[in-house]
């Protein structure tokens, strides 16, 4: 039960910041998913939008702790180190 906890914490930390990215680039940059991903790759700024998209993760982070899942917390908080490891190779 213990590393289930842990692999949906994961999940949550991924979608939370997919969620987060989908959002910036549909309301702010008001474009479409893939074209505008396809301009923030070819300008250099997908890395950084991915890092703003970091920011739904935090949030999930601390509810979790709020609700004393600490295992679901944590691995929240390996999905946003992984993301963070991949924006620098972005």
């Amino acid at each position: 039960m213990r590393k289930i906890d842990f692999f949906i914490g994961f999940i949550i930390g991924l979608v939370a910041c997919f969620l987060g990215t989908y959002l910036y680039i549909t309301l702010i940059a008001e474009d479409e998913f893939f074209h505008g991903i396809t301009l923030l790759k070819s300008g250099g700024y997908l890395g950084k939008v991915i890092s703003l998209g970091a920011i739904f993760p935090l949030v999930t982070f601390f509810i979790l702790l709020k609700y004393n899942k600490d295992l679901m917390a944590r691995g929240v908080i390996l999905a946003t180190i992984i993301l963070a490891i991949l924006t620098i190779f972005i």
